[in-house]
């Protein structure tokens, strides 16, 4: 197993040699310098994907994929996997997701499909004027994010717990053992994690996590520095022998309470006793039939999760109104989307984020439309929508928000917001179980808030700073509120967007994905889907392909790989294109004829291993 992990990690070493035709220029300069990415990018590594038989996980990062594959070749379910690989990010890829932040999962086992919603939940004490100056002017975001006010209840853990009770095989202690291992002996900073740390300046002012992070003149650790973490192999012994409550209560919690309430410019409200009410939420599944007419015509059903998860409305929506249009003829160009492909998706595209930021918020304190969310799903209503769009340009004046009942939403739209961080895993077991999870603390190295309990023992587990993806401003410019507006024990919107997908004839688990990005997992995710479903790649084909997306009335472009005839053909339509980096962290597991073949995204450094 260990020559295994090293000749991964040696292929992934190898930079790939992507394809690079000359970028257009960028046609607003300042649009392209808003566009802000949740991580940094790093280096391009060839993928070659991997064949499995029975089982299969695919994860962010070497050392977190082969703890899942222990807990698989053990005899373990995919909880169990999922588990030990979080422990393990939760150390090696500290930047994106830990046990300081929260998660969604998705899961099959063979019959019912199931959704559990470990978000993080706003403080007891918040108000909707919780990112408001004194002037009533929403604050800038970092002001927002470096420091306690940002942070909510973390909810990975127990919701993981819930998961493991149902689902479970192996003991809960078990999952552990990988993770506490790692602290305690020693881990080699990865290549990535070491970019990240090199580009980071807010989390020296947290004494605990410049102790940890950087050496005693201020340097980051480099790559292949060995960093030990015995304070967090610590707190998760506890968690392994007492269950989440060692986390949500006494001393870890005291002290998370402490490092929030006790920042020096920026604290925050969040209490012991909100931690300890936390509960994670098992909700109902958001599932929506697909077809794909190209010969031989196929009916799919593809599942994600419902609010406060924008993700899968968003993904739904975008495949759902380019069925109705001429996508479905419309082939790769030199094995990428065209400007035509790319000018339809886009209008798709902002329809949905217009639907998104109407409508969607935390189901607790937030009515869906008429009919429910799904009725945001619904056939008729998305080529209605379709019809908004003129196949061959210009491009739409505005995109709207619609009406998909009688009823119209008495709620202000959210106005356009950075979101951040994350991680994805992927997980099929031998025993028919799957999984779809990601998970985060959201922006890179989230609040910058290191937690330690003070008893002696370096390092620690970051703090999210989830709040920061509720709008800022608590009202629209008429007046009207937004539904996403921060609410004491409220979940903020998220785009997560673990997607598991069915053969709708036969209920055959056909595929499980997701990516970090923040609100472009929306685009990440459904770029991957469509090249599954329509172009008939693989999954790591599939992963491999250029990244594009729309934020903000803006075309973004993966950096350096589109030609300028693109960019140029989609600003003759109307377009603002700008050309970025846009790392995102695919993973995907797919069936095949003879067991599955997982792809994992060449932007980060994670693998797929299984028997």
């Amino acid at each position: 197993m260990r020559q295994l992990l090293c000749t991964l990690a040696l292929a992934c070493a190898v930079t790939a040699s992507f394809a690079q035709t000359a970028p257009s220029a960028v046609a607003r300069p300042e649009a392209a310098s808003a566009i802000a990415q949740p991580e940094g990018a790093s280096a391009l590594r060839a993928k070659p994907g991997w064949a499995t038989r029975t089982f299969a996980v695919a994860a962010a990062n070497p050392l977190a994929t082969e703890a899942g594959y222990t807990m698989l070749r053990a005899g373990g379910s995919a909880v169990d996997a999922a588990v030990a690989v979080q422990t393990v990010l939760s150390l090696v890829e500290p930047q994106s997701s830990g046990i300081g932040g929260g998660a969604f999962l998705l899961h099959f086992d063979g019959k019912a499909i199931q959704a559990f919603d470990g978000r993080e939940t706003a403080p007891a004490t918040a108000t909707p004027a919780l990112f408001l100056k004194p002037d009533g002017q929403p604050m800038a975001m970092r002001q927002a994010t470096v420091g306690g006010r940002s942070v909510g209840a973390p909810g990975v853990v127990p919701m993981l717990a819930l998961a493991h009770r149902q689902h479970g095989k192996l003991p809960w202690a078990q999952l552990f053992a990988p993770a506490i291992a790692l602290a305690r002996d020693g881990f080699a900073v990865s290549p990535r994690m070491a970019t990240l740390l090199a580009a980071e300046t807010d989390l020296k002012t947290d004494p605990v996590a410049a102790r940890y992070f950087f050496d005693a003149s201020g340097q980051p650790w480099p790559a292949g520095h060995i960093l030990r973490n015995p304070e967090l192999a610590a707190v998760l012994q506890r968690i392994a022998s007492e269950g989440p409550s060692a986390l949500t209560e006494g001393t870890v919690a005291q002290a998370i309470a402490a490092k929030v309430q006790g920042h020096a410019s920026n604290p925050g409200g969040l209490t012991a006793n909100d931690l300890s009410a936390y509960q994670p939420i098992e909700r109902t599944p958001l599932c929506m039939a697909y077809r794909v007419a190209q010969a031989p015509p196929r009916n799919y059903r593809l599942c994600g999760m419902p609010p406060p998860s924008s993700g899968m409305l968003a993904v739904g929506q975008i495949l759902g109104t380019l069925a109705h249009t001429p996508a479905s003829t419309l082939a790769l160009e030199a094995e990428k989307p065209g400007a035509p492909w790319l000018h339809l998706y886009t209008e798709a595209a902002r329809l949905a984020f217009a639907d998104r930021a109407q409508f969607v918020a935390d189901p607790q304190f937030v009515s869906a439309p008429e009919g429910g969310w799904a009725s945001l799903l619904d056939d008729a209503y998305l080529a209605q929508r379709a019809t908004l769009i003129s196949p061959n340009g210009p491009r739409m004046p505005r995109a709207l928000p619609g009406q998909a009942g009688a009823v119209r939403s008495s709620y202000a739209p959210m106005a356009a917001q950075t979101e951040h961080g994350t991680s994805h895993i992927s997980v099929v077991d031998a025993w028919g179980n799957a999984l779809a999870m990601t998970t985060t603390i959201e922006d890179a190295w989230g609040a910058r808030l290191m937690v330690n309990r003070g008893v002696g023992l370096e390092g620690g587990f970051l703090l999210n700073n989830q709040l920061t993806d509720f709008s800022f401003a608590p009202t629209g410019a008429d007046g009207k509120l937004v539904a996403n507006r921060v609410e004491p024990g409220k979940r903020p919107r998220s785009s997560m967007s673990p997607t598991l997908v069915f053969d709708a004839d036969s209920g055959q688990l056909l595929a499980t994905l997701g990516s970090p990005g923040g609100a472009f997992i929306i685009h990440f995710t459904a770029k991957t889907l469509y090249a599954l479903l329509h172009w008939g790649l693989n999954a790591q084909t599939a992963i491999d392909l250029p990244n594009f997306g729309v934020m903000d009335e803006v075309l973004v472009l993966e950096k350096g790989r589109f030609d300028a005839a693109t960019a140029s053909a989609l600003r003759a339509r109307g377009h603002t294109v700008v050309q970025v980096p846009l790392p995102s962290g695919l993973q995907a597991i797919a069936r095949t004829p003879t067991g599955w073949f997982g792809g994992a995204d060449p932007r980060r450094e994670g693998v797929v291993l299984g028997d």
